[in-house]
């Protein structure tokens, strides 16, 4: 397989739809005179290439590579930094004026074009690539912080709309250590013409957005972030993309991309274009749109948004407005043989990099292997859990007890997949408020809320997730426009969610008890879980590989103090605080068991022994046995 020139395997495995590396043979491949350019087009009449090389005359025409489809040509004195556009000939006599749909740069929105682009590059990450597997793993502690470049970024290029890529490199890691993540989650940075859309509207899936710098800056913040021991996954969005006259609609002058009939190939919520997934050649331009981020760039996970909306064929449709399967059902069987490719050539590529699934509906096996019918992601968002506990907190404590049962379901299913907790963008925007003023109360008991919140997410089993400001208890909404209020950083209560975040971080990461058995049978074991009319839950968190290891998590969803809570533990001796959601540290009523308490040899709740603890309004404690600490 060359670099530059398509060959017969290429031109095969494209038709076939397994090819995994069309951005080594599509797009623009600058060698010593000039550059190659190939593409995709298989129902256009005629293909040119225009562009800074030729004075945007098109004079260069592509010829077609024998009857593939593939149209390619070398262009002397075509250089990196030269923008292009393609000129498509569709077969009506129509002449579009079409972007690189496997181009590797564009120039800055709202302007449009595709740039040739120098990828050579120096990595320094060897370390952080030779192990990040186990960073990733099932029983790792795996914590996300949620950003999106533009807002989080702003304070780092002061009198700029947009940061560049190098330049946040290491202030973001600066604050990702600080609170103890070891990941960050990029929203999309994969090219869109639209700023508002958050990058969930793509038309470059092999370019990062020209608005933070070049794809060679790119690879300067991911080197420099690993580096410093961080992680990156960024979102991606293979379910629909916009119709801009420019990308990938009608491409050809056909539906190329997309499905002709607007009951499978037009979107309704977002008024954008679905992919046609049953089209070999499509599934390959994502697969390898997939792969490419994980070879060009060093990304160590995908978080593949709204796969909801791919596997229902009636998703936000009413009846008459989808086409059934051959099979009469709503399920769509394309989509599922795709997202099963996927991640078959994503983990059969990198074997220690991650998959994300946002899905919020009952579908089964979502994170289970492709060979035990499962559709092969490495984790799922619980979505379920998110609405809950969102739910559950947002009523007024004195209500609680009426649905006390809103933050035990979860054990129900919490097992049948590998999942992520997410508290998310979305969560935050279009009129919700944020995860501050969505809690009830006055000022002191919403911040407790949020504490408490905070806490649930990161003992229960299951990775973490945290958008941007919630670290610091943001009382405004997300805006893609704005940026973060830094001057909350030690402010009243504000400075206490801050401080919360980063010790439930390290005592995450520490306690093997709360993150070894993340998506296992040994997840959680309920002490107490039927205490509604004193707003109490109590469980136990056990390393599947040495039982003894293990913590108590004491939940109180009331405002009122409880002294002399006797719970079963599994251990004697002396059991000590590592948190206290309570604590003055966190602008806390400071009520607690500084001292610790003495396990009993008397048996409760299921257990040999047991403690008698006090709990402060709308805490959470975390206690361990002393020994060996």
């Amino acid at each position: 397989m060359s670099d530059n020139r398509v060959g017969e395997l290429d031109l095969h495995l494209l038709h076939e739809g397994t090819h995994r590396h069309l951005h080594r043979v599509l797009g623009a491949h600058p060698d010593e005179t000039g550059t190659w350019f190939a593409l995709w087009a298989p129902n256009a009449a005629r293909v040119r290439v225009s562009g800074d090389f030729n004075s945007w005359t098109g004079d260069h025409d592509l010829a077609r590579v024998g009857g593939s489809g593939v149209w390619a040509a070398h262009v002397d004195g075509a250089e990196p930094g030269d923008v292009y556009r393609y000129l498509v000939h569709s077969a009506d006599g129509a002449v579009l004026d079409k972007v690189d749909p496997v181009g590797a740069a564009t120039v800055e929105p709202p302007e449009v074009g595709s740039v040739i682009a120098d990828l050579s590059y120096d990595w320094n990450d060897d370390e952080w690539m030779a192990g990040r597997g186990a960073r990733v793993a099932l029983d790792a502690p795996v914590s996300i912080y949620e950003v999106h470049l533009g807002s989080w970024g702003r304070h780092v290029s002061p009198g700029r709309r947009f940061p560049r890529y190098d330049e946040l490199a290491d202030p973001l890691a600066d604050h990702v250590l600080a609170l103890g993540f070891t990941h960050v989650e990029l929203l999309p940075i994969t090219e869109h013409p639209y700023y508002g859309s958050w990058g969930y509207q793509t038309t470059g899936y092999f370019a990062p957005t020209a608005r933070h710098g070049s794809p060679r800056d790119l690879m300067v913040m991911i080197d420099r972030l690993h580096e410093r021991g961080v992680g990156v996954i960024l979102d991606w969005v293979p379910s629909h993309f916009p119709m801009d006259d420019h990308g990938l609609a009608r491409f050809d002058g056909t539906h190329l991309f997309e499905h002709a009939d607007p009951r499978r190939g037009f979107h309704p919520d977002w008024t954008t274009a679905i992919f046609n997934f049953g089209r070999p050649e499509v599934r390959a331009f994502l697969v390898s749109s997939a792969v490419c981020w994980m070879e060009r760039f060093h990304v160590d996970g995908l978080r593949v948004d709204a796969v909801a909306s791919m596997l229902y064929l009636d998703y936000s449709r009413e009846e008459g407005e989808w086409i059934p399967n051959q099979f009469g059902g709503r399920e769509n069987l394309e989509a599922i043989v795709f997202l099963r490719q996927l991640n078959e050539a994503v983990y059969g590529e990198f074997p220690d990099v991650a998959t994300f699934a946002e899905e919020s509906t009952a579908w089964p096996m979502v994170s289970r292997p492709t060979d035990m019918g499962g559709l092969g992601f490495g984790y799922k968002w619980d979505m379920g859990w998110m609405h809950d506990a969102l739910a559950h907190l947002a009523r007024d404590p004195i209500d609680r007890r009426h649905h006390h049962g809103e933050l035990t379901f979860r054990t129900v299913y919490a097992n049948t997949e590998n999942f992520v907790l997410p508290l998310s963008h979305d969560e935050v925007v279009h009129g919700k408020g944020t995860l501050l003023t969505r809690m009830p109360g006055d000022e002191w008991q919403r911040f407790a809320n949020l504490r408490l919140l905070l806490a649930m997410q990161w003992t229960q089993p299951g990775k973490k997730l945290l958008f941007m400001g919630g670290e610091l208890g943001a009382p405004t909404e997300w805006a893609h426009e704005g940026s973060i209020d830094w001057s909350l950083h030690d402010a009243p209560g504000h400075g206490g969610i801050r401080s919360l975040v980063c010790d439930l971080n390290a005592v995450y990461t520490s306690e093997r008890a709360l993150h070894a058995g993340d998506a296992g049978e040994f997840g959680l074991h309920w002490v107490l879980g039927d205490d509604a009319d004193r707003g109490l839950y109590a469980f136990v968190r056990r390393d599947p590989a040495d039982a003894a290891c293990a913590v108590l998590v004491v939940w109180n969803t009331t405002t009122t103090v409880h002294h002399d809570v006797r719970l079963g533990v599994p251990a004697a001796g002396r059991w000590v605080e590592l948190l206290n959601t309570d604590a003055a540290a966190y602008d806390g009523t400071d009520i607690g068991n500084l001292d610790g308490v003495t396990a009993l040899d008397e048996g409760s709740h299921g257990q040999p022994h047991s403690i008698s603890v006090s709990v402060g309004p709308l805490a959470t404690l975390i206690l361990a046995p002393e020994p060996a600490r």
